[in-house]
Parts: structure tokens; sequence; C-alpha cells
């Protein structure tokens, strides 16, 4: 009873946002605080959405004549905080966050996710990711780590940055240069990320990415002392603790 009082107050709170984006609409476009007051609702209405979703809905689009929808939580670290990833990558899907590559698979589907979006706003911290960067990607009942091997530009005719590696991947793509004045130009800004096969976790409700670096958003510590297994690097042996009990493995 009480969740679906909540879905309930959770719609009709969407629906409010929504009606005041639509007023929002109506206000001349000299008006200062238009663009920043239209962005700031659309982002309430996305993270509405997006609740519903880790609560077991499914394509909630966050206002009635919107044709994307959430589909993941992007955690760029410490240097670019997080976004949500919308579904597709149109124009108009970009003006409000990166959008997933519908080419691709989406994230633990086991193949190379793509996600792209706009150098001067959602993926301008893409700048300053190097080598050895952590990612996460949150999605429904799993929060998927990722590790940059690396950082390329590309023109944007190379599709080959979109090809499976044949095990799960993440791959970020935006314009460049960053500084560029004039968008639109022919090269890409790619990061190359590989999953860090450190914990799939699978949870019965919605959680957040935010919380300590050292942990994955749910009061959960990383892992330490692990090891891996003589001959199968990809797989991961028990190691005891000090006090002589176990420490699972992964």
């Amino acid at each position: 009873m009480g969740g679906t009082i909540e879905a309930g107050r959770a719609r009709g709170l969407a629906r409010v946002l929504a009606a005041l984006m639509a007023a929002a609409a109506l206000i001349p476009l000299g008006s200062g605080g238009y663009i920043l007051a239209k962005a700031q609702v659309a982002q309430w209405l996305l993270t509405s959405a997006w609740d519903r979703t880790l609560a077991g809905e499914t394509q909630v689009r966050p206002w009635s004549w919107a044709d994307t929808w959430p589909v993941a939580r992007l955690d760029l670290g410490p240097k670019g905080g997080s976004v949500l990833v919308l579904a597709g990558a149109s124009g108009r899907t970009l003006a409000f966050g990166p959008g997933h590559l519908g080419s691709t698979p989406l994230p633990g589907a086991g193949g190379n996710s793509a996600f792209a979006g706009h150098r001067d706003t959602h993926f301008a911290a893409l700048a300053d990711l190097a080598p050895g960067d952590r990612l996460r990607v949150e999605i429904p009942g799993r929060t998927l780590g990722y590790r940059i091997t690396e950082t390329r530009v590309v023109d944007q005719a190379e599709v080959g940055v979109l090809a499976d590696r044949g095990h799960e991947a993440l791959t970020l793509i935006t314009c460049y240069p960053f500084d560029a004045l004039i968008p639109g130009g022919p090269l890409r800004f790619v990061v190359f990320a590989e999953s860090r096969v450190l914990r799939d976790l699978r949870l019965p409700g919605p959680f957040s990415l935010s919380g300590n670096p050292q942990t994955f958003g749910m009061g959960l510590r990383t892992p330490s002392r692990l090891e891996p297994r003589r001959g199968k690097s990809h797989l991961w042996e028990r190691r005891p603790r000090r006090d002589g009990t176990w420490r699972k493995g992964i």
C-alpha cells in the first residue's frame, strides 16, 4: 500500500513538473532565466523517471511528449560527477543528457556499450579522464564497474570504436576538440573502458551512486586482497581475513 502511494506521489510530481516545463516554453526566449529554468525542470523530471525505473517500471518517459527515457546512470568519478544516460542519441535527446547508441548493447548485456554526449555540457569531464580512472554505471538492480584503458581521437567515420570486444566494455564518445569555437567538427574524442570484474550487485530496490569513493554507493566496501587464480586471471579465489574467517570471493 505504501509503495503504491509513493508511486502515485511520484507520478503526480512528474505531472506538475511537466506542466511547469510546458509553461516555461511560453516565456519569451529573450528572458534571461528561460534556458536555465527549462534545463532544471527537465533534470527533475528525468530524476523522477529514473527513480520509477529503479522501482521496477520500464521505459518511463520523463514527460508525456518525450521520445526518450533514462536507461542508466553514469558515474564519471570525482572529475565529472554522475549523469543520467538516455535511450537514443538524437539531437533532442543529447540536449538533456548523454545518450545510449541503440546499435550497441545496454550495460550488463556482455558487450561494448556506447554512450555519446556533448563536449561542452554533460561530457565536458571526459577531457580530464585518463587511463586507470574508474567509472561506474548504475542500471536497475546492479552497479557495474569499469576501468579506463585508453583515450583516443578519431575521425567521426571511424565506426570501429563501436565494435564488440568479446566481453563487457564501455565506450564514451564526444566531439573534439573540447574548446572548439565551431561545433560539429569531424573529430571525436573516445574513452575506452573495460569491465573491472569487481562486483555485480543485484538488489531488490533502488539505490544511489553517491557515497564514499571506496564503496559502490550502497554502504558496501569494495573487496581488497583479492588475487587471481593461476591461469584464470578473470576469476577470484577466497582470501582469509586476519581473524581466521574467509572473505567471500567474486
